[in-house]
């Protein structure tokens, strides 16, 4: 006896049972007593999913049933191998089904009588059957449905896993069995309550999976319930009839007794979602698709279809919303909201889950369905051909339309088909409703073994290995078509396709731009045109890298501009190997390149004016702005080598529009996100130290020149920085407010001094300003004594004796943000030494000046705002804004800086943490005038970026609104919400000014 469980042992391992010991225990049982000697019945168990699992549910079965259908069943699994395959594949892959059959063992009958050869699938034979065994009774109705939906379920099941039927039949035939359900429930309904039955008609429409006709074996069932009344039935008593109808049919399905449950029946795809009454009339339902819809309810539209109750209404409703659906693409924002929601859906998943999500993330089944919904509802305005709402149908003829590329819905297809079926085995084991790739080994074991027929692997390696592999690759794949099969055909359109391959034509391919939010669709065909047509390499390239680059443009504020501007950087550089290369070889490099592309005008404009400038995106560090010595060391040497002072002066003016380049890419690129808190404006440090070295340069090149004319310069020069120059906070669209300051040399008349230093200092001023092809400088001297009106340059003891008898208090404010930033170090430091009782004085403030300085300010308010300006929206002058914030920080700086050492800075942000760490301002109140600074200072910068020139207020044209929104990380169709937060944001700090302030 030892020795035969031993060679049975042997024999059930080599089929694939794990546990052989207690696999001998059950065929030892009286039940299955002779069994073990059918090499048949063990091979049929050796080839399930899960042999152990297949063997203890047929024990299960045979012990329950009676003597008679124990010896019938024995027969008919040794003499009928399809009974056998079909159920032991079941028995091996869900134990839910198992359970089922202990239950209720009467039911493998179900696999004899029903094996539907004569009833094609989705037919309405098929469907007629399944609703006339959903009525087949019990005395308790809802265990009634419960066990009747197993019996066709386990029929559904077996079918499949036997192989009889593929993933689109068993799909549908699942889906069939839900509308059974659902109508079997509603009649359960209305014969429970048959005077709300009398008082209306209601239909119930499937939707998503279910009204795909594609639903997995576990899922929400979404629906949704429109009703009418009956002839002379008042309607909001009809609409209470329909809401307990329904309510009750939910209840049937999703309510747990003996018999488990069915699935929850989900009506929040309804208006409103949940918020909304559960029933409403047709006209109801038109009306608010027609008002208040948004993008996604119309996805979700493209799937609706009647699957139970009144056929003639249920018809009715679909034949009016279709209407609306294939409308939906012709919205504002269409292809941004649908993309924005499925980075939502992504957003949302529990970082633990991500890599084992097989629907909803990167690479899963929701991305197949989001493309192919995306792609239907732009071409199926004028396509008939694409209105099926199920997927693969759609994707099928997708690709026959030419709207995806053969091969591409061929990998696409079988993906799909794939990714469901490791869903649907998931799913099936325990009948419970799952994306999530198991962890567990046994679960992976059995899953790898029941898609054995689906895994393209012939290394023999471990068939969970197996698994794994082709899951990624499936996955990857699915990412990658999913990023390109919207943007790929385009290029079909314009470039010359092989004979035999279908393209997309032109009006489809405009329409397409149209629908991703290109403003001008024949002119970005035009430049796809140029960029893909023809057989160079280039062009070869570029054909592979524009389905990306075209969906970064497209998720973009302006995707024409970022398309033009490519276009015209491969123009320049196109021969180029390295820049061809860079974007092949360099996937962070395309990325970034695509969106300084389209985020605005003023980084792509410096890029076009030397666009080997695109070479710092390939670099990790290549954004990362450079320091005062680097910048300087190397505008010096390029100065050396120029001959005169105008060439040397071109040569700093091309390092900088060079490093502007590096700074407003890394801007754009998030590079300078600010933290909250920080003292330091990171933007505004770069650009503040890269003038510095510019006019460090420029001074140098003019003061060559002049003692290559004149010999040595008989005084010494400084350039003292004002205003947020000074500060060190300076923006993209900044003047360089400066002060020049001379001491003439020993022996030297101050005349000769002061006429040689306005010489190179004028000199300066006039090349940094002067057109050319390189950004200009602009150094603005008006801060200067006496104005416009005044002398130029000045001796040190000039300005000691006009700010002794003649100066304002207004002149000490503007000199608390003095700096010297180029000429002789000496002379600026005596000049710091010179102000500084000025501006921190030690009595503070006199009452008289502290007058004066808020009369200013009003006067400021008041007098300069520009005309039509929105004093809520203007970012220097308006309420709450950069002025209000910096003579408040200025004043506390005046009263307080003779004894409080940290006030003593020219930086706005670090001036406002020394005064809250000295007790002068409440870390509250700080920190709400700090939040409105950054903001008005961040919208001043990205007004620049966008628009290419300086702007104090939002710009008014759409898209460089939108533009502007999107560098201060506000998604598409969200810019009402930046003005809004901007508004209350710069109103509580209008409120603090008023308090500090004003007093």
């Amino acid at each position: 006896m030892a020795e035969r469980s031993s060679r049975l042992e042997v024999r059930l391992v080599r089929r694939g049972f794990s546990d052989p010991q207690v696999a001998v225990g059950l065929l030892e049982e009286p039940w299955l007593h002779g069994l073990a000697d059918d090499p048949l019945l063990l091979d049929a168990l050796g080839a399930t999913a899960d042999p152990d699992l297949a063997l203890l549910g047929l024990a299960r079965l045979l012990e329950a049933l009676d003597p008679a259908e124990r010896h019938t069943l024995r027969d008919t699994l040794t003499s009928s191998k399809p009974l056998r395959d079909r159920l032991l594949s079941v028995l091996g892959a869900s134990t839910a089904l198992g359970d089922h059959l202990a239950r209720h063992p009467r039911d493998w009958h179900a696999l004899v009588t029903f094996e539907l050869r004569d009833i094609h699938p989705g037919t309405e034979d098929f469907r007629r059957e399944l609703h006339r065994r959903m009525r087949t009774a019990g005395t308790d109705r809802a265990d009634a449905l419960r066990i009747a939906y197993r019996r066709c379920l386990l029929t559904i099941a077996a079918r499949d896993l036997s192989g009889t039927t593929d993933l689109p039949q068993t799909a549908a035939e699942l889906a069939d069995l839900a509308g059974a359900t659902l109508q079997t429930a509603l009649e359960i309904a209305a014969e429970e309550d048959p005077e709300s039955a009398g008082r209306c008609r209601l239909a119930v429409i499937g939707m998503g999976k279910c009204g795909g006709r594609e639903l997995n074996y576990v899922s929400d069932v979404d629906v949704i319930f429109v009703a009418e009344p009956q002839e002379g039935v008042e309607e909001h008593l009809a609409m209470q009839a329909g809401t307990r109808l329904a309510a009750r049919l939910t209840r049937l399905c999703a309510d747990t007794t003996g018999e488990g449950t069915i699935w929850p029946v989900d009506a929040n795809l309804r208006p409103e979602g949940r918020n909304g009454p559960l029933v409403r009339t047709l006209a109801s339902h038109l009306a608010y698709y027609q008002r208040w819809a948004k993008t996604w309810e119309f996805q979700a539209l493209l799937k609706a279809r009647p699957v139970a109750g009144d056929a003639e209404l249920g018809a009715a409703y679909a034949e009016a919303t279709a209407a609306l659906v294939w409308q939906a693409a012709e919205r504002d924002n269409f292809v941004a909201d649908v993309q924005q929601m499925r980075r939502r859906v992504v957003d949302a998943i529990p970082a633990r889950e991500v890599d084992r999500q097989l629907k909803l993330g990167p690479g899963g089944l929701r991305d197949v369905e989001f493309a192919v919904q995306l792609l239907q509802l732009v071409h199926g305005r004028t396509d008939l051909r694409l209105h099926s709402p199920t997927t693969l149908q759609a994707l099928e003829a997708l690709s026959a339309g030419g709207y995806v590329g053969r091969a591409d819905a061929a990998s696409l297809d079988a993906a799909y088909r794939f990714l469901r079926a490791m869903e649907h085995r998931i799913q099936l084991h325990r009948l419970r409703r799952t994306h999530l790739m198991p962890t567990d080994p046994a679960d992976l074991r059995r899953l790898a073994r029941s898609l054995a027929a689906h895994i393209n692997d012939d290394t023999n390696a471990d068939p969970v290995a197996a698994l794994q592999r082709e899951w990624k690759r499936h996955a990857v794949e699915v990412r990658r078509l999913h990023e390109k099969l919207f943007y790929r055909p385009l290029l079909d359109a314009v470039a010359e396709l092989p004979a035999g391959v279908i393209g997309l034509s032109n009006e489809a391919a405009k329409a397409r731009l149209e629908a991703l939010g290109y403003a001008d669709p024949a002119a970005a065909l035009r430049h796809l045109s140029a960029l893909a047509s023809g057989v160079s390499r280039k062009a070869a390239i570029q054909r592979t890298l524009l389905p990306v680059l075209l969906g970064w443009f497209a998720d973009s504020a302006d995707p024409d501009a970022g398309l033009l501007n490519f276009r015209q950087v491969s123009d320049a550089l196109g021969r180029t190997p390295w820049y061809l290369r860079l974007l092949r070889d360099e996937s962070a490099a395309a990325e970034q390149l695509a969106r300084v592309l389209s985020a605005g005008r003023l980084a792509p404009d410096l890029l076009l004016r030397a666009p080997e400038a695109v070479a710092m995106l390939g670099d990790p560090q290549g954004l990362q702005p450079r320091g005062r010595v680097a910048l300087t060391q190397e505008i010096q040497a390029a100065v050396g080598r120029a001959g005169s002072a105008a060439a040397g002066v071109a040569a700093a003016r091309a390092v900088r529009r060079r490093e502007l380049f590096r700074t407003s890419a890394a801007d754009v690129l998030g590079r300078f996100d600010e933290e909250p808190g920080a003292a330091v404006d990171a933007a505004g440090e770069a650009l503040t130290v890269l003038n510095a070295a510019t006019l460090q340069g420029a001074l140098q090149a003019c003061v060559a020149e002049w003692e290559a004319a004149n010999g040595e310069l008989p005084t010494r020069l400084a350039v003292i920085a004002m205003g947020r120059f000074g500060g060190r906070e300076m923006g993209y669209g900044s003047d360089a407010d400066v002060l020049f300051v001379h001491e003439p040399l020993l022996g030297v008349l101050d005349q000769d001094a002061a006429k040689a230093a306005f010489t190179v200092c004028n000199q300066l001023r006039t090349l940094l300003a002067s057109p050319s092809t390189e950004p200009p400088l602009l150094v603005d001297a008006d801060l200067r004594p006496e104005g416009r009106q005044g002398p130029l340059v000045r001796t040190l003891g000039s300005y000691e004796a006009y700010y002794r008898r003649w100066s304002h208090v207004w002149e000490f404010q503007a000199l608390l943000r003095a700096e010297p930033v180029a000429g002789d170090p000496g002379l600026g430091e005596r000049f710091r030494a010179l102000i500084d009782p000025l501006r921190y004085p030690g009595a503070g403030v006199p009452t008289q000046d502290l007058l004066e300085i808020r009369r200013i300010k009003a006067r400021i308010e008041a007098e300069r705002l520009p005309r039509g300006a929105d004093p809520t929206t203007h970012t220097k002058i308006g309420r709450g804004g950069l002025a209000d914030v910096e003579w408040t920080v200025q004043l506390l700086q005046l009263q307080h800086g003779h004894v409080v050492p940290g006030l003593r800075t020219t930086r706005t942000r670090a001036a406002l943490a020394a005064a809250v760490d000295a007790g002068l301002v409440g870390a509250e109140d700080a920190a709400v005038l700090d939040a409105a600074w950054v903001l008005a200072s961040r919208v001043r910068s990205a007004v620049m970026l966008v628009r290419g020139r300086p702007g104090d207020s939002f710009p008014g044209e759409a898209r460089e609104l939108a533009g502007v929104a999107r560098y201060l990380g506000y998604g598409s169709g969200h810019t009402g919400e930046l003005v809004d937060d901007y508004r209350r944001t710069t109103r509580r700090a209008r409120a603090v000014v008023e308090d500090l302030f004003y007093g």
